[in-house]
């Protein structure tokens, strides 16, 4: 069940199924982070964010993010980073404007931008098309919005060589979890739907690409926080029992569990 199902909380009035003032969900944002911030970062240069730029990091959750485009755009650039839930982001300083907000009912924060970017949000978004349409409009003309989301059908197991009775568990666990998520709404085939997406809304220059890890120890550290925070909710819909899920961690903190993720589906394109 590795966060990258569920990174981020609920926006726009869903029921949260991991809550960001939990204390794992520090946790599950510094694995994140590891794991997939080289990916963004990756194309955001690629993209040409530079110096004097402004950038909307939306859904921002922990602070790397925000704090890596502020080294990107420096003294004269800017970057507002919104939530829902700031708990985790903090007051950032320099160029960084934290801001709560909900990306699919609250108006765009002003000025225009050079960069929209949002990871791990949409997914859990109920008026997915709403919210895109709103992080378009608040492009500058030549601006580009990147969108990374999850596609956990297109790869949906946690162990993918499931040669035992201890990757078994984890993947029916796994699947558990997946329905939890989408009871709450989450579409859990998202990602593999932003190439066209952003096609249709008119952005030029649409490209994609996908990345999932294997065995990285974010992995099992993101798999373990992620169970914790969920473990009531297994058993009390009757996915697992407790015995079953403290038998699952003690396999994962065994390190003898090739644990990946969802695909992380990234795509982008420029507004003309």
């Amino acid at each position: 069940m590795a966060d990258d199902d569920a990174a981020a909380p609920a926006p726009s009035g869903q029921g949260c199924l991991l809550d960001n003032r939990q204390s794992e969900a520090g946790i599950r944002f510094g694995a994140l982070s590891e794991l997939f911030d080289p990916v963004t970062f990756r194309h955001v240069d690629r993209l040409g964010i530079t110096t004097g730029m402004r950038c909307w990091e939306v859904g921002a959750g922990s602070p790397s993010v925000p704090l890596g485009l502020a080294e990107r755009v420096g003294p004269t650039g800017a970057v507002v980073a919104t939530d829902i839930d700031v708990s985790w982001t903090g007051d950032l300083g320099g160029v960084v404007e934290v801001v709560r907000h909900d990306v699919a009912a609250d108006p765009p924060p002003p000025g225009g931008f050079d960069l929209v970017h949002a990871r791990l949000v949409l997914v859990h978004v109920t008026d997915r098309a709403e919210a895109l349409r709103r992080m378009i409009q608040a492009l500058r003309p030549g601006g580009r919005l990147l969108l990374e989301d999850a596609d956990p059908g297109l790869q949906p197991l946690l162990c993918p060589d499931e040669c035992g009775p201890e990757q078994r568990l984890a993947n029916r666990l796994r699947a558990g979890f997946r329905s939890l998520m989408a009871a709450r709404g989450a579409d859990l085939a998202y990602g593999r739907t932003l190439p066209r997406l952003l096609r249709e809304a008119g952005l030029a220059g649409v490209e994609a690409d996908a990345y999932f890890p294997i065995t990285s120890p974010a992995c099992a550290v993101l798999e373990a926080a992620t169970v914790r925070q969920i473990r009531g909710l297994l058993v009390s819909e009757g996915l697992a029992t407790d015995a079953e899920i403290d038998r699952h961690l003690a396999n994962v903190a065994s390190g003898d569990l090739d644990l990946a993720t969802a695909p992380l589906v990234s795509a982008w394109g420029r507004r003309p």
